[in-house]
C-alpha cells in the first residue's frame, strides 16, 4: 500500500523559506513549497524546525568502553552501531591508533567481518580510519612510538595485507617517503590520504596534496602551529582548494577563536570530528587505554602525564558549542557535522531519497532528535504540546 504523507513548514539549510516535504511510505520523495494538496492530505507542521541528515564522524576511536584497536572479535560493533544511532549518527570511520601489528590485524578483521543485524537500525560503519602507525615520532602525541613503522611500500604492504579493502582513510606523515613512492599505491587502492601526526614543511605538504593527498587529520593537533616564516602543513592545507580539513570542536584540542579562524579560512571545506575514545557514552572517570590508563574530566581525556588524547564529546553536540562560541552559524556547524565529511568522502548529500528514520529534527543547536518512519500520534501530540507559539527552541 502507498502511504504518502507531509511535513509543512520545514526549516533546511541554504532556503530562505520554509519547505513542504512529501513523504511516500516514509522516505522522502519530493521537497518544495506549495506542493502539499488541498484536501485529504496527512501533513505534520513541523514549526520552523530544522530538517537534517544524520553525523558522519570520520575519525572516532571507540565507545562504551570498547577502543576498536582493542576488537578481538565483531560482537560489540551491533551495541556500539546501536549507540551512535541513538546519538543520530548515520555512518561512522572505526579509527586505529598505533598499535602492535597483531591488534591492528586482529580489529580490522573483526570489522571486516561484521555483518550488522537487520532487526535493529545502526549506525553504517564506512570503513576503517587508519590513525598511523606511519607518523612522525616527534608529534605522535599519545600514539605509543614503540610501535611507530617506516612509511615504505613493503611496510605498508605489511600493515595493510588483505584487509587494504576495509581501510578507507590513512593517516600519515608524507615527510616520512621523500620519494613519493607510498602515496599514490593507497590512492591506487582506493584509500583517502590524509596528513597528520607529522612535522611535513609547506613544501612537502603541497607535494602530498598535488600526488592525491585530500585530508589533514585534527586540524592545529599533532602538526606545527601556523608560523609566519615556516608555514608547514596547515597552512598547506588552508589555502588549498582540495583539501578537506578534520578539526575536534570540542573547545579544548583547538580554543574557539583558532576555530574561527579554521571556519573562516576553510569554509565549507572544514568538517568536525569528535576523535572520541573508548569511554564515549560512559562519563567521566578513569579507564585503562593500552598499557596505560586515561582520565576523563568534563569530557577530555588525558594520559597520566597530562598529554591530550582525545574526548568523550559527541559528535553532534559540538554543532551548539560552535553556534554558543560565535564561531559560525547553525546552518554551518550543522554543515560541518552532517554534509562536509559525507563531501568529504564522495557520499551523496541529498535529502530527497532519504528513509525520514535517517533524518533529524534540530529544535534548537543543542536539541535534535531522530524521526520515525511513520508520523504517528505520538510526534503530532508531540508538536502539539512543544510548539504552540511556533519558535524553534
Amino acid at each position: 500500500m502507498r502511504t504518502v504523507q507531509w511535513l509543512d513548514r520545514v526549516r533546511l539549510a541554504g532556503s530562505d523559506r520554509w519547505q513542504q516535504v512529501q513523504l511516500t511510505n516514509g522516505k522522502v520523495t519530493a521537497i518544495g513549497t506549495d506542493l502539499i494538496p488541498a484536501d485529504g492530505a496527512t501533513v505534520v507542521d513541523f514549526h520552523g524546525n530544522y530538517l537534517s541528515l544524520g553525523g558522519v564522524d570520520l575519525q572516532i576511536n571507540g565507545a562504551l568502553g570498547m577502543p576498536f584497536p582493542r576488537l578481538k572479535t565483531a560482537a560489540p560493533l551491533s551495541k556500539i552501531g546501536r549507540y551512535l544511532w541513538q546519538q543520530g549518527i548515520d555512518a561512522y570511520a572505526p579509527t586505529l591508533v598505533t598499535a602492535p601489528l597483531e591488534e591492528i590485524h586482529t580489529a580490522l578483521k573483526a570489522i571486516q567481518e561484521y555483518t550488522p543485524k537487520a532487526s535493529e537500525p545502526e549506525a553504517e560503519i564506512l570503513g576503517v580510519h587508519l590513525e598511523g602507525p606511519f607518523l612522525n615520532p616527534q608529534k605522535c602525541g599519545a600514539h605509543p612510538a614503540s610501535y611507530l613503522q617506516p612509511l615504505t611500500l613493503e611496510r605498508v604492504e605489511t600493515v595493510l595485507g588483505e584487509f587494504k579493502a576495509s581501510v578507507k582513510i590513512l593517516t600519515l606523515a608524507p615527510e616520512l617517503d621523500p620519494k613519493g613512492d607510498v602515496l599514490p599505491l593507497l590512492r591506487q587502492w582506493g584509500i583517502t590520504v590524509s596528513l597528520g601526526h607529522s612535522m611535513a614543511t609547506v613544501e612537502e605538504a603541497q607535494a602530498a596534496f598535488a600526488a592525491g593527498a585530500t585530508m589533514i587529520t585534527h586540524a592545529f593537533n599533532a602538526m606545527p602551529p601556523l608560523h609566519h616564516r615556516a608555514p608547514g602543513l596547515l597552512a598547506a592545507a588552508l589555502t588549498d582548494q582540495r583539501v578537506w580539513c578534520g578539526v575536534i570542536g570540542d573547545g579544548v584540542h583547538v580554543h574557539p577563536q583558532m576555530l574561527k579562524v579554521l571556519w573562516q579560512c576553510a569554509g565549507d571545506r572544514l568538517f568536525l570530528v569528535s576523535d572520541a575514545l573508548a569511554p564515549l557514552g560512559l562519563g567521566d572517570g578513569i579507564y585503562p587505554w593500552d598499557q596505560r590508563h586515561i582520565g576523563v574530566k568534563n569530557g577530555t581525556a588525558r594520559l597520566e602525564d597530562g598529554t591530550l588524547c582525545g574526548t568523550t564529546v559527541p559528535l553532534l553536540a559540538m554543532v551548539g558549542r560552535l553556534v554558543d562560541w560565535g564561531v559560525c552559524d547553525f546552518e554551518a556547524a550543522l554543515a560541518l557535522a552532517t554534509v562536509n565529511p559525507r563531501r568529504a568522502m564522495g557520499l551523496s548529500t541529498a535529502l530527497v531519497g532519504q528513509p525520514l528514520s535517517h533524518l533529524l529534527r534540530w529544535r534548537s543547536p543543542h536539541h535534535y532528535e531522530r524521526l520515525v518512519n511513520n508520523l504517528d500520534a505520538t510526534l503530532l501530540s508531540d508538536d502539539r504540546e512543544n510548539h504552540e507559539d511556533g519558535i524553534n527552541r
